[in-house]
């Protein structure tokens, strides 16, 4: 047998989709298997963009140009100065998802061996794009004692060699819910500026910021425009993770003109889902601030309930749809495949993510799960009390 790439052999698995085939399995069994493993929302795509797709007269679907279709980066271009982000649509190119701004970024920014500095735990892909680009990912851990707040400046400069290239952070936060204050932002910049390095900043989330701080993008930081790379995506605020669109901005010509190389190898991103997410762009406010209050709603409602649970906590996350939460169990892998595999409770189990897979350094998360609140409060609730049966179930199982 041909042997097969050490890349493939080092690739992690996802910890969102690992256990999928075993859901699938418990679903099959007949148990009602609650999905808190993956950001996909409940909430009704706009009406606005389901009726675009509706109207698709074109007689052929042809490509696109490589950047997205111009009419489509002028409305982006719109939609992040309501932001204060003042780019211009050349500014801007169109990817299909977040995850391709996020790999194509690294492929024309980092050579092989080169590193970048990331706080964990972090969103699970990253490490898999920078082994796609033959990078290393370095991370420097937050605590969830702290509600995972940015480290001090002190331990990223001891992280920092020659081959430092960047820092890539995720704000609001995925998969903590941590919100970057205006502080650690200017913490981060000052790095930056000082080492001239990279900051890949991705802010897929920003519509779900839950304190009355203002909303801080790297876009937003002084004296680094060249060096910021804007990662974005339709998929969460629009309620659509399927039409595959996100964007890549960046003021830096001569990066955009690599990155381009490569989309112009991939072609085109997909043309269905650029109409879907042009026609999103007009989604009136009002929808903007139902889905808002909803998180919100459900915020409370989830963290209250789960900090009730002998054992189990949770910081109060103040961004996006997720919270890292730590349980009484050793090993979380096991505990969420055994919750797939062994247990139900009133013909019911719960799907989380570990959360060992969203840290790099060895042995951290291994009491912890990422949960994501995005099922209705009733749903919620239900899910929330098999994980306290399932606990109690698996503790006795293991004494």
């Amino acid at each position: 047998m041909p042997k097969l790439s050490e890349r493939g052999t080092i690739m992690p698995e996802s910890p969102i989709r690992k256990l999928a085939p075993l859901a699938a399995k418990a679903a099959e069994r007949g148990l009602k298997v609650y999905r808190l493993n993956i950001g996909q929302p409940d909430i009704p795509t706009p009406p606005q963009a389901v009726e675009a797709l509706h109207n698709v007269t074109r007689k052929v679907l042809e490509y696109s140009p490589s950047d997205g279709f111009r009419s489509l980066r002028v409305k982006l271009r719109d939609y992040y100065k309501s932001f204060d982000i003042n780019v211009s649509e050349e500014d801007i190119i169109v990817t299909a998802g977040g995850s391709e701004a996020v790999m194509f970024a690294f492929m024309a920014c980092l050579n092989p061996g080169d590193e970048i500095i990331v706080p964990e735990p972090s969103y699970a892909n990253y490490m898999a794009f920078a082994i796609l680009a033959g990078a290393k990912i370095i991370t420097i851990p937050s605590r969830i004692e702290e509600g995972f707040a940015l480290p001090p400046i002190e331990e990223f400069e001891k992280l920092i060699t020659p081959k430092t290239r960047g820092i890539l952070i995720c704000n609001p936060n995925n998969p903590t819910g941590y919100l970057y204050s205006l502080r650690e932002m200017l913490t981060i910049m000052n790095i930056v500026k000082k080492h001239d390095l990279f900051l890949f900043s991705d802010e897929v989330y920003r519509e779900f910021c839950y304190t009355g701080a203002p909303y801080i993008s790297a876009c937003h930081l002084p004296d680094i425009e060249e060096n910021v790379v804007l990662i974005d995506s339709v998929s969460k605020r629009y309620n659509e993770c399927g039409i595959r669109i996100g964007t890549l901005v960046t003021k830096n010509r001569q990066l955009r003109h690599n990155v381009m190389k490569f989309c112009q190898a991939r072609l085109s991103p997909p043309l269905l889902g650029q109409i879907v997410a042009e026609a999103s762009i007009d989604t009136p406010r009002e929808y903007m601030l139902a889905t808002y209050n909803q998180y919100i709603e459900r915020r409370n409602f989830l963290i209250d309930r789960l900090n009730q649970i002998p054992g189990v906590y949770s910081p109060i996350p103040m961004g996006a749809f997720y919270t890292l939460v730590r349980l009484p169990v050793e090993d979380s892998d096991d505990f969420c495949r055994w919750c797939l595999e062994e247990f139900s409770y009133e013909g019911q189990t719960i799907f989380m993510a570990p959360a060992s897979g969203f840290y790099s350094t060895p042995g951290l998360g291994k009491n912890e799960v990422r949960i994501a609140y995005v099922l209705e409060k009733q749903e919620l609730g239900k899910a929330i009390e098999v994980l306290a049966h399932a606990l109690e179930a698996y503790s006795s199982r293991t004494k």
